[in-house]
């Protein structure tokens, strides 16, 4: 697996749409890079936002 994702490879691992995934960027939710002027969101990133929503799930 690589360790760095784009956009759009965020976008269809974790089905949500580009917009959603620009908004959640731009808040930091989901931290990224930026190589040059493409950013890059890093695997272990996305996996903490998303496991951050599995357990907010699991308290309410």
């Amino acid at each position: 697996m690589a360790a760095l994702m784009t956009i759009k490879n965020f976008c269809d691992e974790y089905n949500v749409s580009r917009s959603t995934a620009y908004r959640l960027r731009d808040s930091g939710d989901v931290p990224h890079v930026h190589i040059g002027r493409a950013a890059r969101i890093r695997r272990v990133d996305a996996e903490r936002w998303y496991d951050s929503l599995i357990s907010e799930a699991a308290n309410d």
